[in-house]
């Protein structure tokens, strides 16, 4: 079983600028087909749309209505940045 590398990520709605950090984690494992990719802790006022276990294809609601894909321009949080 390969160890999760977790991390924060700044969500912000594109619409009405409704910002918060969420706490998500992937698998550590280069070789796995997907990443295993989950928001563990969601910020206040945002919701999930589309579940995937691919962040670019995690679908995001904001309290305005307005969707949004959670791989869209981000801001990792100080210290924040996943290793890559």
């Amino acid at each position: 079983m390969a160890a999760r590398d977790r991390y924060s990520r700044k969500l912000e709605c594109p619409q009405c600028g409704h910002s918060g950090f969420a706490e998500v984690s992937e698998d550590d494992d280069p070789r796995r087909k997907d990443p295993g990719f989950a928001i563990d802790e969601m910020p206040k006022g945002f919701a999930t749309e589309f579940a995937a276990r691919d962040p670019k294809k995690y679908m995001l609601r904001c309290q305005c209505g307005h969707k949004f894909l959670f791989a869209r321009k981000s801001v990792y949080s100080p210290g924040g940045e996943p290793r890559r």
